[in-house]
């Protein structure tokens, strides 16, 4: 594989009418990218740490740049406590007691990191490697589409601390900005696995902008329930789904990164985004909303260096699933080499219904193994001819990567503004 820093970064300006140029993939007038990602988080001397967070945080704490904290066992903010973080700091999550900071419902979260300054949680392994500690679980009362408002978590949590849900749609848990996950996702029983950043029923007014995951066993981010706006996220090599968005929830996602790697997929359910409407059907209330979400601007990306044999290996599946009982608008978006880009839960009738709550727009399909299918059905026509309309503004590509994208070496910062070429597509 290759070196991280010569990975394939996307930016595409595509001519997706005559008269304009619609920008695909991640955007900015400036790399936003730049000094508060780390791309080689495994070779990064955090130093030892010398303040302990463990148990229960009950008043309102604030952790200091000053010191570096390691988290040893799952450590709660409960009681309506607000946890606030400096800039700066850094967490250690123990890989022996396989820490976690689970922020209980009521509680707040105040991560607010700086681009030049960010908030690092991370690893204290020896050799470091997904899954070595647990990872960062906010919990709120916005709704979720269960019976009864309420659920907790299948994740071995005290049960005293482990309820999300209810009707505040509007909350605030907290902020989390310029903040790093690294190495978080460890697992419990069965083949489930924590999270890098669980968000649980939180509410609109709570703010998740420039995050990034790096190295997760689980999922980067799970979205359950409630409502948010998601913008500048990033997923780094992570063992299962990028995003995942269920429960009802009603999510934007702007302006994020994903890229994966083909020897590091655990399973053939590990995607970029998967929209699901529920996590059991015979649990969830129906008369309540569905999940929605909005995705604008987002760039995802297999870094292979053989697409065609790692395909054929059976190691590349596809970048987004659809469940039933869900809706994705999908806009201005990049999805480069995978098999097949899109897949449809086997569950959705196809039908102008359903056909207008699964919208792409204005896409970018590059070097995958067909576009959008439904699962176990290899013919698509129905679904090509549909997707393919020129309303859509949909291109599709088997351009070579040295074609279509941009490669960074010798440990610069990538830069998604410049450009290696253009891609045009006439209408």
């Amino acid at each position: 594989m290759k070196n991280i820093t010569q990975i394939i970064w996307i930016v595409l300006l595509i001519v997706c009418d005559v008269n304009a140029q619609q920008e695909k993939g991640i955007i900015g007038s400036s790399n936003w990218l730049n000094n508060w990602t780390e791309f080689k988080p495994n070779i990064v001397d955090y130093g030892e740490a010398n303040q302990i967070l463990a148990g229960s945080i009950s008043i309102n704490t604030k952790l200091l740049k000053r010191n570096i904290y390691v988290l040893q066992g799952d450590v709660y903010v409960t009681n309506n406590a607000v946890l606030t973080i400096e800039p700066g700091t850094k967490i250690i999550g123990d890989f022996q007691s396989k820490g976690a900071l689970i922020i209980t419902k009521g509680a707040t979260l105040i991560a607010d990191g700086l681009e030049t300054d960010p908030i690092v949680f991370t690893s204290n392994a020896s050799t470091k490697k997904a899954g070595d500690w647990g990872g960062i679980i906010i919990l709120g009362d916005a709704p979720i589409n269960k019976f009864g408002n309420y659920s907790s978590l299948n994740l071995e949590l005290d049960p005293n601390f482990n309820t999300y849900g209810g009707t505040n749609s509007v909350g605030s848990s907290g902020i989390i900005r310029y903040v790093r996950i690294e190495f978080a996702g460890k697992r419990i029983k069965g083949n489930d696995n924590f999270s890098g950043l669980l968000l649980a029923g939180l509410g609109s007014k709570t703010i998740v902008e420039n995050v990034m995951v790096s190295y997760c066993g689980g999922n980067s981010f799970d979205i359950f329930g409630g409502e948010l706006n998601l913008n500048k996220m990033v997923s780094l090599r992570s063992k299962k789904d990028d995003f995942k968005f269920t429960q009802g929830t009603q999510c934007r996602i702007d302006n994020s990164l994903a890229i994966r790697s083909s020897y590091v997929s655990s399973d053939s359910d590990s995607r970029c985004v998967e929209v699901l409407g529920y996590e059991r059907k015979e649990e969830t209330d129906f008369s309540k909303k569905a999940t929605v979400v909005t995705a604008t601007n987002l760039t995802m990306v297999n870094d292979s260096e053989n697409l065609r044999a790692d395909i054929q290996a059976g190691l590349i599946k596809s970048a987004v699933y659809i469940g039933e009982n869900a809706s994705l608008l999908f806009k201005r978006s990049v999805i480069s080499g995978f098999n097949p880009a899109v897949l449809l839960d086997s569950n959705i009738e196809i039908n102008d219904k359903n056909l207008k709550k699964m919208q792409f727009e204005a896409m970018y399909f590059n070097n995958c193994n067909g576009n959008i299918f439904t699962e176990n059905n290899t013919n698509n026509e129905d679904l090509e001819s549909w997707y393919g309309q020129s309303v859509f503004f949909n291109v599709y590509s088997k351009g070579n990567n040295s074609e279509t994208f941009i490669d960074f070496s010798n440990d610069k910062k990538p830069d998604y503004r410049l450009q290696l070429s253009k891609i045009t597509a006439s209408k």
